[in-house]
């Protein structure tokens, strides 16, 4: 029975093999089959005996065959080659538009940096920024801003004060190097300036020692020396002085500095400025001039700082 099925098989590609020859043999490579068909002298009779010959037997053997020729053959290929035409159309519109929808090589942006969404507007401070604190002593800070602000000490972690929107105020500070504020959930550090220890400055103001004979009697009764002291905080200052002076002030001048005047304070007459000789027995220079010295001391009464500086007044004798 198989080998009964593969002569079948056999026969048939035989039949279909004939077939496609004598066609290709009498049309060439154009295989218009509606013209083969249509021509009545196409086939000769001996091809066609010889095949009705094979399908008769083919149809002994068992198997079917239906052979059709389509009449209408042609139209169908007018038809498709209209449909194929209508397609081609189609794809012609369809690559124009791509072409026409597709950007130019040059127009492309090569490289383009990708946009990072910009952070909100920061929120700045509302401790001015000019605003400096310094060591060891009182400082005051201004709230600017619409929220409260909180100064940190950044070692210990201590609340040191909390200003109010639109507040100011005094706070003290220690060893601190930074502090820290913060407000709104965020925070900043400031720098805290070292203190700078008190300067103080003695300058001769009066011509009455200029001379070869200086009386102590004159020098009494003007302004011989004017003393300043400059600080940053001249309230934290102990400021004391020594020798036979006298002291009035002290005033601040334009630039802050604490000033006083100081003249010659020995005797108020000549009998207890003898006196005063006898007791003291002051230094005498080279030229026969008494020679006394007086000081200003300026102390931090929080850092503990001592500055002293002195200078001295120069005399002959009491009066003329």
């Amino acid at each position: 029975m198989v080998r009964k099925n593969r002569d079948s098989k056999f026969v048939i590609y035989q039949v279909l093999y004939i077939f496609v020859i004598t066609v290709l043999a009498i049309k060439g490579a154009g295989l218009d089959l509606g013209e083969v068909i249509s021509k009545k002298d196409a086939v000769k009779r001996s091809v066609r005996d010889s095949l009705l010959t094979i399908i008769d037997s083919l149809s002994i053997m068992g198997a079917k065959i239906d052979l059709r020729v389509e009449h209408d053959m042609a139209s169908e290929n007018v038809a498709l080659k209209r449909k194929i035409e209508s397609l081609s159309q189609n794809m012609a519109s369809l690559s124009r538009r791509v072409n026409e929808e597709e950007p130019k090589l040059e127009d492309i942006p090569l490289n383009k940096p990708r946009e990072v969404p910009k952070d909100p507007m920061p929120i700045t401070s509302p401790i001015a920024e000019g605003q400096k604190f310094i060591q060891y002593t009182w400082n005051l800070a201004k709230n600017s801003g619409s929220v409260p602000v909180d100064i940190v000490d950044p070692n210990s972690g201590s609340l040191i004060t909390r200003i109010a929107p639109g507040e100011q105020k005094k706070f003290d500070l220690t060893g601190q190097k930074q502090v820290l504020v913060r407000f709104s959930g965020r925070e900043e550090r400031l720098d805290v300036l070292p203190k700078r220890p008190p300067e103080i400055r003695i300058d001769n103001v009066s011509v009455k020692m200029n001379g070869s004979e200086v009386y102590a009697q004159d020098l009494q009764k003007t302004t011989v020396f004017k003393v300043s002291v400059n600080s940053q905080r001249p309230e934290d200052l102990n400021i004391a002085y020594s020798g036979p002076v006298s002291v009035s002030g002290p005033v601040k001048d334009l630039k802050g500095n604490l000033v006083y005047n100081v003249s010659l304070r020995l005797a108020p007459n000549e009998e207890k400025f003898d006196e005063w000789l006898d007791k003291t027995r002051p230094l005498r220079e080279g030229d026969g001039r008494y020679k006394v010295n007086f000081f200003f001391v300026a102390v931090d009464k929080i850092t503990k700082t001592r500055v002293q500086v002195g200078d001295s007044f120069y005399f002959t004798s009491f009066q003329r």
